[in-house]
């Protein structure tokens, strides 16, 4: 089942990214301009935008092996009318179509999470993002080779079929589920910011995420510019190979996830944002060029991918646990602020490069790494002082602070401390009934 559910996770994730590789051969086949061809991929990167917004929360409200199979059906269909477009309007109405309905690795997560036990989401949830790893860096080899062999169609059309495929062996193979929400859809929209809002570990996930993605998305932004300029002299085929290092977190992140499972969330987020700022430092040495240069932009390219994917599981791992009946929504607020971050990190990244250049980048990096990891610090700090305030406050008797100076804050600490008692009132006859239980006539 984790198998199918990674490939899922690839798949969906490709769509997303094969466009990429053959964008000079759709504006040769369709006669535009490459400029007027990567409106493709805009249009495809906005599409899934919005099904994350608009789609995934329904995974809380809807069955999800009929969820999966229908936005697969749909996704491939979009994928057939893309591959048959005939023109560039056409294609590009296609493409927002294949990325509204391409948010299929974002239910795969709250799906499976609710499969497995507590002490085993950690390493599901790394396997998932493994495929979703795979499935980005080889979408784009897959379309290019495949583009140049049979036309730009040829990457759609297969897509396409893959695509239906797994709709028919999603539709066998994944258990029934019961939906965990009746809200209807517009209370479902909106639910992810008030999760934000009534939710201090599902805000302080995104913020690592979204400045940790930040940081990494500026490197990438930018690391083409450092290849192509003088120090390098390199084309794009040049940071393609960089970026085929990164296969290498399809293996780390597993292992992430157990040791998530094994730790806790804290610990491993702790690692992954020191090894952004070791990365960050690595990634400095690149601006001399040279042979030397291109090893540490590896290196330091590999550490960056690797701690970012794994502290994702971490994130994920925290966000999922928070509330088990809004998975999806908890998802949709996690994944949005994410990209919304990714989004900001390469505007940042181009506007400092053009004013400091690589090391104004590295330090960049290393700037929203050490905010992620202030921000961590204070909450274990917090998490840490917790016990000293609850048992100065047992101290008094029944836990409660004296005076009017007490805070409501310390109170309900102090009450998490004392072990849960569950509210029981004997009704007539004898019978236990529960709180807010009718008593049972005698």
């Amino acid at each position: 089942m984790v198998l199918i559910l990674a490939v899922t996770c690839a798949v969906a994730v490709g769509n997303l990214y094969f466009p990429q590789a053959i964008g000079p051969l759709i504006a040769v086949g369709l006669h535009v301009s490459p400029d007027s061809a990567a409106a493709v991929v805009t249009a495809t990167q906005t599409g899934y935008t919005a099904g994350m917004v608009l789609l995934v929360p329904l995974g809380d409200r809807l069955p999800h092996r009929s969820f999966l199979v229908v936005l697969l059906a749909l996704t491939g269909l979009a994928l057939l009318a893309a591959g048959c477009a005939p023109a560039l309007p056409a294609l590009i109405a296609a493409s927002t179509l294949v990325g509204l309905t391409t948010v299929g690795a974002q239910i795969v997560g709250p799906l499976a999470a609710g499969l497995v036990a507590a002490d085993r989401q950690g390493a599901v949830i790394g396997t998932l993002l493994s495929g979703s790893t795979g499935g980005m860096l080889l979408a784009r080899t897959f379309s290019g080779t495949l583009g140049e062999w049979l036309g730009w169609r040829a990457p759609y059309l297969i897509a396409a079929v893959l695509a239906l495929i797994l709709a028919t062996v999603l539709a066998f193979a994944v258990p029934t589920t019961t939906p965990s929400s009746r809200q209807p859809y517009t209370a479902l929209l909106a639910e992810p910011l008030r999760l934000l809002r009534i939710e201090p570990d599902l805000r302080r996930s995104c913020f690592y995420q979204a400045t940790v993605f930040a940081g990494f998305s500026a490197v990438w932004t930018c690391l083409a510019l450092l290849l192509a300029g003088p120090a390098y002299g390199l084309g794009a085929q040049a940071v393609g190979m960089i970026a085929l290092v990164g296969a290498a977190t399809m293996v780390c992140t597993p292992l992430a996830g157990r040791l998530v499972d094994r730790y806790g969330p804290d610990p491993v987020n702790l690692v992954c944002m020191l090894g952004v700022l070791v990365s960050a430092a690595i990634l400095t040495f690149g601006a001399q060029g040279g042979t030397l240069g291109l090893i540490f932009l590896t290196l330091g390219t590999l550490l960056l991918d690797t701690a970012m994917q794994s502290g994702m599981v971490a994130n994920q791992v925290r966000v999922y646990a928070l509330r088990v009946d809004a998975r999806s929504r908890l998802n949709t607020a996690y994944m949005t602020c994410a990209y919304l971050g990714g989004s900001a990190g390469s505007w940042l990244g181009i506007r400092v490069w053009s004013q400091a250049g690589w090391w104004g980048v590295c330090v960049l990096v290393a700037l929203l790494a050490a905010l992620a990891l202030a921000r961590h610090l204070l909450a274990l700090y917090t998490f840490e002082e917790s016990p000293a305030r609850n048992r100065a406050a047992s101290a008094d008797g029944l836990g409660h602070h004296p005076g009017a100076g007490g805070s409501d804050q310390a109170s309900c600490d102090a009450s998490v401390t004392r072990p849960r008692r569950r509210l029981t009132r004997r009704g007539r006859g004898g019978h236990a009934t529960g709180a807010g239980q009718a008593p049972r006539a005698g």
